[in-house]
């Protein structure tokens, strides 16, 4: 499948980097983009809101930099996150920062708002929309996304139930646009894997938490390190939104991980209060496994690039 222009050409790995909600910060994003790879940052991480100009200024200013330095090495683009749902109170201040800026690509979660994609495409910006089903994934596009991320069983943070595969053939039926993969997706062969399955890109997250550019503990990012897939925890506690967590949070809280209670999706919040929640309740995929060591954002890339690129040589043979 085409991938839009400002995709086209412009990875040296069919990647997206996640946003990671308070992890994300202009070093992770910058480090992610000059590697090749798509880095992108949720808006409300910027606090308070006067700070994510002050963001998108020194990301743009620091790829244009990396661009005229290295002319045979082109940075990738850089992808905003903002939080389409009620209680965001910022959106449209947040919305304002990514048109001045011209923000490349525009991530948008939880609701899809036709107001929101216009205001991205006014001045040539592209909207990817993360869903969990075919339904919502049907509804993004009808409001003008132009693109889907299919966020499956295992993805860190917020995330479905479906089976990639599943979610992946079902969009698959009807949407020919671009359309990436997240859930796990934490190696080169599980970014080929996507492809094989029908997405054009992998959408990597919860690696990038053990990363030395990564506004992370120490603790959160050893633990990403130290776990595997049974550390993780499904649940709607945090947020009133279901997602996976590191069972060891939960334990450095004080709380049973076995016996968690449940939480009201109606009083679902993304204020100071759910970044203090977060601070604690560390969010996880199950694809941990693989992560072995805290390293530099371009060393994790460097992996995911051999694998690739090892994945690809197994299946020619």
């Amino acid at each position: 499948m085409a991938l839009p222009p400002v995709l086209d050409g412009k990875l040296s790995l069919p990647a997206i980097a996640s946003p990671l909600f308070i992890i994300s910060n202009p070093a992770l994003v910058i480090a992610q983009c000059k590697a090749g790879v798509v880095g992108s940052f949720p808006a409300l991480n910027a606090r308070p809101a006067a700070q994510l100009d002050e963001w998108l200024h020194e990301i743009r200013e620091a790829l244009a930099e990396h661009d005229r330095d290295n002319p045979d090495n082109p940075s990738a683009p850089y992808a905003v996150n903002q939080i389409v749902h009620r209680s965001n109170e910022r959106l449209e201040h947040d919305v304002e920062m990514c048109v001045k800026h011209k923000a490349p690509i525009v991530i948008t979660s939880l609701g899809a708002r036709v107001d929101v994609n216009d205001a991205v495409h006014s001045y040539g910006g592209i909207t990817l929309h993360d869903v969990i089903n075919n339904t919502y994934a049907k509804k993004a596009i009808e409001k003008g996304a132009d693109g889907l991320i299919a966020i499956a069983t295992g993805a860190g943070g917020h995330a479905g139930t479906l089976s990639p595969i599943a979610l992946i053939q079902e969009i698959r039926e009807w949407f020919d646009g671009p359309l990436l993969l997240g859930g796990a997706i934490a190696t080169g062969d599980a970014i080929l894997a996507a492809q094989a399955m029908g997405a054009d890109l992998g959408y990597v997250g919860s690696a990038f938490i053990a990363t030395d550019e990564a506004r992370a503990q120490p603790e959160y990012k050893q633990m990403i390190a130290d776990c595997g897939a049974d550390d993780i925890v499904y649940t709607n506690l945090v947020t009133g939104v279901h997602g996976n967590y590191l069972r060891g949070s939960f334990e450095l809280a004080g709380m049973d991980p076995d016996a968690l209670p449940e939480s009201d999706p109606t009083k679902m919040d993304f204020g100071q209060d759910k970044t203090k929640a977060w601070k604690d309740i560390w969010g996880s995929g199950q694809g941990i496994g693989a992560v072995k060591n805290v390293v530099p954002a371009a060393d994790l890339v460097a992996r995911l690039k051999e694998e690739y690129a090892a994945a690809k040589k197994r299946l020619a043979v």
